[in-house]
């Protein structure tokens, strides 16, 4: 079954797509407002799909049942992590990817996105992903099952852009963790363009123009 999406489309007969993960406890409708805010106009038309996350019980939110890509078991989210339910949500993103391939979109014009989960979750499963992607669009958030990567990487996505930001303030995914990750990424021979900014667990005016740039570049 594939997930509940809300859809957006730039301009009619989209040549290109771009699926949005949200973060935990929130949904699709998350990052809707933001397709006004891009600078899209050197891009080609783009449908921007904003799936919903099954709701599971939170173990770090006392079990309460929220909307999330896997659980966060503890404080320290590399050393306890729901690889189960990273795994899950995996398949659940390929079938996103799947679908748009079907609907006309090739893998190459294709970009995930997402934020803090969503983040995770667009690394986790582009990292791996078998055919080539437009990019990933990694905002706030880290690559989860960190030392799986190597052996688990597709080499279809080596040379895919990866753009990732971050608070300088975030007190939910410190900063040191998304550097972390970037680290890793480079060491591993990837492309990552990094951004950091003077925020929190959020998303701010400057990121937003950084976004609208580097999406004319990878879809141009």
């Amino acid at each position: 079954m594939t997930l509940e999406t809300i859809e957006i489309e730039s301009a009619p007969n989209p040549s290109a797509a771009v699926i949005w993960l949200h973060g935990l406890g929130a949904d699709g409708n998350d990052f809707v407002p933001i397709v006004r805010e891009l600078d899209l106009s050197g891009c080609p038309p783009i449908r921007f799909v904003f799936p919903h996350a099954t709701a599971i019980p939170v173990t770090i939110n006392n079990g309460y049942v929220m909307r999330a890509w896997y659980d966060i078991l503890g404080a320290d989210i590399a050393k306890r992590e729901d690889e189960a339910g990273l795994r899950k949500s995996q398949v659940s993103v390929e079938k996103l990817i799947a679908r748009e391939i079907a609907r006309g979109i090739p893998a190459h014009r294709i970009i995930l996105a997402g934020f803090s989960q969503g983040c995770a979750m667009t690394l986790q499963t582009g990292l791996r992903h078998p055919e080539k992607l437009a990019g990933l669009l990694c905002l706030s958030g880290y690559a989860p099952l960190s030392e799986q990567i190597a052996a688990e990487r597709h080499p279809a996505n080596q040379r895919t852009p990866i753009f990732m930001a971050h608070g300088r303030a975030d007190p939910m995914i410190q900063i040191q963790r998304a550097e972390q990750s970037r680290d890793l990424l480079q060491s591993l021979g990837y492309e990552v363009e990094w951004h950091e900014y003077m925020m929190q667990h959020s998303v701010c005016a400057e990121e937003i123009d950084d976004i609208g740039v580097w999406l004319q570049r990878v879809l141009a």
